[in-house]
């Protein structure tokens, strides 16, 4: 891996719109609560007549805002507000929502002409660009949105994610290392594509690769789970180096089942070969039969196995439901 990008070859190969239907007028009122926000932070918050400017009109010189102008006293606020936080929230930071109640600061709306709730105002540059009125669903705000130049959905990044995970998932270690190293080529700290890709190492015997790889994190994230995930998988195929053929392991076993050193040695030689279950059944045997042998070892290298393969893996979940089995007995 040299350069900017990164090369897996080798083992892997080469004014208003919209209606005013469902909006109440700013005139009437009535008791009622705040809709409820479901993110906090920069990307959505509550502004006041004070900070409106650096809320909204500062803010919106780098990101476009939205300000949602709404009222306790209004329903279809209630039914608006979550979509557009979640909307919001999706487009993952290229947009901003900030909610001002004009029942508690009614200058910036009556400045502006607003007279129905709820009200949408789209910001771009210290400017108000577009807008719209009234509760709306969640196709409609995302056209909204994107005719400010904003992409909703998945960013290019989480897709390629997606595929090398899946990729990896089926086996496919060759489509996913260029999955992974395609995001690297646009974000060359993503700690899930290193991690990933040093798993695909692994996969493929390549340890020294591996390391290297896993030596691009950065120091603020070796505690991300994706990085102990790998880590661990390179220690397991060390170990798994240090084992002795499995046919004579298996024929140790055979002959003599209480050999729980070879039973041990070959569970760690299984997980070397993808044979997962496999190997967590010959690690509960162990603690089946002796739960205190080697410092309780054959738990401790079964949980290591899990660090390694990830929660969501289908072998870690077989191996936690075997573990309770014999823990809760």
């Amino acid at each position: 891996m040299s350069g900017s990008g990164y090369s897996v070859s080798g083992s892997f190969g080469g004014a208003m719109s919209g209606g005013y239907g469902g909006g109440y007028d700013t005139g009437a009122a009535s008791s009622g609560s705040a809709p409820a926000s479901a993110a906090a932070g920069d990307l959505i918050k509550d502004t006041t007549t004070q900070t409106f400017m650096q809320d909204v009109m500062e803010a919106s010189m780098q990101t476009p805002v939205l300000v949602d102008f709404w009222a306790p006293w209004c329903g279809p606020c209630k039914q608006l507000t979550p979509v557009l936080e979640s909307v919001v929230t999706e487009a993952g930071g290229a947009v901003k929502l900030v909610k001002m109640n004009i029942e508690e600061f009614p200058e910036i709306a009556g400045q502006m002409g607003i007279q129905s709730i709820p009200a949408v105002v789209a910001f771009k540059q210290g400017q108000p660009v577009d807008a719209f009125m009234g509760a709306q669903p969640e196709s409609q705000i995302k056209s909204f949105i994107e005719r400010l130049g904003v992409k909703i959905g998945p960013s290019d990044t989480q897709v390629m994610l997606e595929q090398a995970e899946a990729a990896r998932a089926a086996g496919d270690v060759t489509q996913a290392a260029q999955a992974y190293a395609g995001v690297l080529s646009m974000d060359s700290d993503n700690v899930k594509a290193i991690a990933g890709l040093t798993q695909c190492f692994v996969a493929a015997d390549e340890l020294d690769r591996a390391k290297q790889t896993l030596e691009m994190t950065p120091e603020d994230k070796r505690d991300d789970q994706d990085y102990l995930a790998a880590l661990k998988a390179i220690e397991l195929a060390e170990q798994a180096g240090q084992v002795d053929d499995l046919a004579d392991l298996r024929a140790r076993i055979e002959a003599n089942p209480a050999d729980h050193q070879a039973r041990f040695d070959y569970a760690i030689g299984l997980n070397a070969r993808g044979e997962k279950q496999e190997a967590v059944d010959q690690l509960i045997e162990i603690m089946r039969r002796d739960r205190e042998w080697n410092e309780d070892g054959a738990r401790q290298q079964l949980l290591q196995f899990f660090e390694a393969w990830g929660f969501k893996d289908p072998a870690a979940t077989y191996g936690r439901r075997k573990l309770s089995s014999i823990l809760f007995a």
